[in-house]
Parts: structure tokens; C-alpha cells; sequence
């Protein structure tokens, strides 16, 4: 017989007596952010919403809504691109993988997958880490992988690729020589070329990324006989749609309110300058205003990528696809007026405001600042020469008579 006794706490009763029912101690929830006043007691443990199943629901004109793509077009196809190549990689992998959601162990092996193509000269590092930030932001929220040791190997593969000479691909700086050279190259006699001549004087004036050229509306742009008040709805860096407005002062080189006025003339006698149409649209070759499908998607604005390559063919056509070894697209607008006002000693605060940065994002100085040749801004400078103007006087003379 075992030695090993359980003493339990219990009370006798009579067989004609109802036993009494068992009282359960009731259970809290307490977690580190809990906060509780004088005499509260935490909330139960087992205490849920009364949620039915209407508050599940979403209805069909909610789920068409939702639908509707919520990025910029371009983007949104760059994310499916770089979807589809990591479906068709895992499903190209022996045993498959599950794309979504996917493991941390498939996350990584692509990744690894990617660099070493990269290695092979296909891709840069930047590209890859945008792609594996696409693939991890379409993972659903509570199944994301982690992707610590993906990025440890892709910073030290940057650091090996710098070291071995790899750049970064910048666009070129079209800044206000570049420009007024490109504008001037224009026909501004015709609805092309007022167009044409207003867009790349606004493109620099107020540093617009090529969808914010795209959607801008007619509305947004006030004329005054002192500079235009442009109002740019959304950006990249204002995805919730407060707006930034800012004034422009007109300037003789750009000579944006005759510019303006001129285009907007053209649109008036088009039928096309009500307050929410395009400010920007696509001609015929005898400037009359190109039809598109009642059902397409951008209605009748110009595609952010039409804007680019016509930016890029007005460069092209003054002489200047490349300048200082860079390619021409419709950053270099942005880049140029940037560095041009950097050049000049504009505080990155209010560049930042100008070009619709984040506040206190340094992206203006490390990204968009991209001088020709040697520049003109040396720190060093700023320090006086020891002894003066007269001791390095003294200095040259005496290296020049031990030369000769």
C-alpha cells in the first residue's frame, strides 16, 4: 500500500443533503500597460466584446471600395511585378513553398536568392531591399517574417559592393542653366509647346515628383501677376491628403505666370479648364486634346510615366540627355532646383518645405543634392587663412622663388 497520501480540504454532508456547488475564483487580466485606480480590480480575463456576426460584415459597396488601389500607379505596378516573381520562385522551388503567408525560412532563402543574382551583376542592393520590402508588406499583419537576417546579409553585401567600386544610379540634376536651356529649345507657338514649356518651368519651380505633375488639377494653381500659389493635394510624404501650398515668385528666367497663363489659355479653348480638370494633358501632333476610354482608370490625366518621357524627350531634343554622365528623367527637375538652392545656402528646413520632405528628413542633402563638377561649397572655406591675406602672400612668394 502506498505511503502517498492527497489531503484534501472537504466538508461531509448527509446523503439527503444537496451538495453545495463549487465556486470559482474569478481570473484577471493584467499585463504590463495595466493601470488600475484606488479599490479596481483588473478586467476579467475571460471577458470578450459582444460582438454579433453584423460586426464582421463589410458591405459590397464597401469591399469595391476597398478594391480600388490606394497607391500611386506606377507603384502598385512595381509591387505586382515583384508578387508575381516570388510566387512563380516558390512554386519553382522542390517541394513548393506557400507564398502567403510565408516563413521566415522562405522569406530569407529568396532573399538570399536575390543577392546572389545581385552578385552576379543583375541587381543592386537597393533593389533588392525594395523588393523583399514589397514582398513583407504584402505578407498578412500577423504572419509577417522576420527579416533580421535577410537585411544583415544584404548590408554587408552593400558594403562589399561599394568597396568594389558600385554606385548608386542618380538621375541627373537639371538645374536652372539646364532648364532655361531646355525651355528655350521650345516652340512656345504652339498648344505643345506652351504646354511643354509651363511643365518643366513648374517641374522646377516647385520641385513636383512626376505624379504630383500627373494629378495636379487646375484649381491648384493660382495665377497672380507676382507668381504663382500652387497647392500640391498629395505626396509621397503626405499620403493622407492634408496638402502643402506654397508661394512661387514669378522670376525672368522661368517667366512662370506668363507661362502659365498661356497654357491655361489653351485649356480654356479647348473646353478643358473647369477647376477640377487636369492641369496637364495629353495632345494630338496638331495640339488638339487627346480621347481616351470613357472607363479609364486615370480619367483624362496623363500617366505619371507619359510626363517622364516627355520631360526626357525635351532634354533630349536641347542636347542634354545625360548630363555629367547621369541620365535625364523627371527627378532632375526636382534634384536640380534642390541643389541649386543648396548651392546658394537655403537651410535644408526650408527645402524641405519647398520640396514636400518630411520635417527634419535629410533626404534633400544625402539623395537630391547633386552638384555638377566640384561645386562652389567648401566648409574649409569658411575659416580665415592663418596670419591673413598678407602672410600667404608672403607664403606664394617665398614657393615661388624656391621653384625658380
Amino acid at each position: 500500500m502506498s505511503t502517498d497520501v492527497e489531503v484534501v480540504s472537504a466538508e461531509l454532508v448527509g446523503a439527503d443533503e444537496e451538495v453545495p456547488a463549487a465556486v470559482e475564483e474569478p481570473r484577471y487580466l493584467v499585463t504590463q500597460h495595466t493601470m488600475l485606480g484606488p479599490g479596481e480590480l483588473p478586467p476579467l480575463a475571460d471577458l470578450k466584446p459582444a460582438w454579433t456576426d453584423a460586426d464582421f460584415r463589410l458591405s459590397e459597396e464597401d469591399l469595391a471600395e476597398l478594391g480600388e488601389p490606394d497607391l500611386a500607379d506606377t507603384t502598385v505596378a512595381n509591387r505586382r511585378s515583384t508578387i508575381r516573381a516570388f510566387e512563380e520562385w516558390c512554386a519553382a522551388q522542390d517541394p513548393q513553398r506557400l507564398p502567403f503567408p510565408c516563413t521566415t525560412a522562405t522569406y530569407t532563402s529568396y532573399g538570399l536568392h536575390l543577392i546572389r543574382r545581385g552578385k552576379a551583376g543583375e541587381f543592386k542592393p537597393d533593389s533588392v531591399g525594395q523588393h523583399m520590402s514589397r514582398i513583407w508588406n504584402e505578407q498578412p499583419m500577423d504572419y509577417r517574417p522576420d527579416p533580421s537576417r535577410f537585411k544583415g546579409r544584404l548590408r554587408a553585401w552593400r558594403k562589399d559592393w561599394v568597396k568594389a567600386g558600385g554606385e548608386v544610379d542618380r538621375a541627373a540634376a537639371v538645374t536652372i542653366e539646364y532648364n532655361v536651356r531646355i525651355i528655350e529649345s521650345i516652340d512656345e507657338s504652339t498648344n505643345i509647346g506652351k504646354r511643354d514649356a509651363f511643365l518643366a518651368a513648374l517641374a522646377y519651380g516647385n520641385l513636383h515628383r512626376e505624379m504630383e505633375l500627373a494629378d495636379q488639377l487646375v484649381k491648384r494653381v493660382k495665377i497672380h501677376d507676382t507668381g504663382l500659389h500652387v497647392t500640391t493635394a498629395t505626396s509621397k510624404t503626405d499620403q493622407s491628403g492634408k496638402g502643402a501650398s506654397r508661394f512661387i515668385k514669378d522670376r525672368d528666367d522661368l517667366q512662370l505666370v506668363r507661362r502659365a497663363r498661356a497654357w491655361v489659355s489653351v485649356l480654356r479653348e479647348l473646353g478643358a479648364a473647369g477647376p477640377n480638370d487636369p492641369l496637364f494633358r495629353a495632345l494630338t501632333v496638331k495640339g488638339r486634346l487627346r480621347s481616351y476610354p470613357a472607363d479609364r482608370e486615370r480619367g483624362q490625366h496623363m500617366r505619371p510615366g507619359s510626363l517622364n518621357e516627355r520631360l526626357q524627350f525635351l532634354a533630349e531634343r536641347a542636347g542634354v540627355p545625360y548630363i555629367d554622365g547621369k541620365k535625364v528623367t523627371s527627378h532632375s527637375w526636382r534634384a536640380g532646383a534642390n541643389t541649386d538652392m543648396a548651392e546658394r545656402g537655403v537651410p535644408l528646413s526650408e527645402r524641405n518645405v519647398a520640396g514636400r520632405w518630411a520635417p527634419g528628413s535629410h533626404t534633400a542633402d544625402t539623395v537630391y543634392d547633386r552638384r555638377h563638377g566640384v561645386g562652389t561649397r567648401d566648409p574649409l572655406d569658411k575659416v580665415p587663412q592663418y596670419g591673413g591675406p598678407a602672410r600667404a602672400a608672403v607664403a606664394t612668394a617665398r614657393s615661388e622663388a624656391s621653384a625658380e
